[in-house]
């Protein structure tokens, strides 16, 4: 398949590139919608690969990249199920998120993440799947998910220690701070500083210059460069579950629902 539209993304495959755009108001939350049609991203990744060298994530979004897990859901999906049925389907959808996550970050051709605006959470989390971050200079990255109880659960520190070192992971996971592309880009963690608004032709850019490679020194290359960290990955779901299943973690969410701010993700 080598086209889709839905209701959350879609994608398009043209002289070697796959684009997958996110597009789901209002900031590309990440829930059940998102996370099925991501599922069917990565079932059709095999017949991609065939005459797929790159892969380019991007948001249509105005607000950005995505603003991370869809939490009000979340909170719906909780305060609607016993304790027992709450811990089952909230353990249920990480491993789908991690199984989908996991097929991304291997996939047999290069990913591009094209950043603008907001990357917060689960967001981040996706564009840390990527092999490359190309990040519009105005774009702004945190982690905000200890003020409410739990860690990031789809994959983000394993991955961001992969990449990164531990002195950063617990400046972000701490602190909840943003940050801005430049101190990215400084950690290692972008490839490329794009103008205001030009993320996206910066990535394209970079995933024409993959088409020229060979297939096979490519994917090679990326499963030597890129190791999947799946005994840390295991490990951050059981952790989130626990978290997650506090009186306090209901209570956080309940006040983020509730809010009246423009954007409540913001820490």
């Amino acid at each position: 398949m080598k086209s889709y539209k839905g209701q959350s993304l879609s994608w398009e495959w043209r002289d070697g590139v796959v684009e997958v755009l996110l597009d789901h108001p209002p900031a590309n939350e990440i829930g059940t919608l998102m996370v099925g049609e991501l599922e069917k991203f990565v079932a059709a990744i095999p017949e991609l690969a065939r005459d797929t060298a790159a892969c380019i994530f991007s948001s249509a979004r105005k607000q950005g990249f995505s603003a991370g897990g869809d939490l009000r859901e979340l909170y719906r999906g909780a305060i609607a199920a016993s304790p027992r049925a709450r811990s089952a389907g909230l353990r249920k959808f990480l491993e789908r998120i991690h199984a989908v996550g996991n097929a991304i970050d291997m996939a047999p051709f290069v990913t591009v993440a094209a950043v603008h605006g907001v990357c917060f959470g689960g967001g981040f989390e996706l564009a840390l799947l990527c092999d490359i971050i190309v990040a519009d200079k105005m774009a702004r990255f945190a982690f905000p998910e200890l003020r409410l109880g739990f860690i990031p659960g789809f994959g983000g520190i394993p991955r961001l220690k992969r990449d990164s070192s531990n002195a950063l992971v617990r400046d972000l996971l701490f602190t909840g701070r943003t940050v801005n592309a430049a101190r990215l880009q400084a950690s290692g963690i972008i490839s490329q500083l794009a103008g205001e608004g030009q993320a996206l032709q910066i990535a394209r850019a970079v995933a024409q210059q993959t088409t020229k490679y060979d297939a096979e020194a490519r994917k090679t290359a990326k499963r030597f460069l890129k190791p999947v960290p799946y005994a840390d990955l295991k490990r951050e779901i059981a952790i989130f579950c626990r978290l997650f299943a506090r009186p306090a973690v209901l209570e956080s969410l309940r006040k983020f629902v509730d809010s009246s701010e423009a954007m409540p993700y913001l820490p």
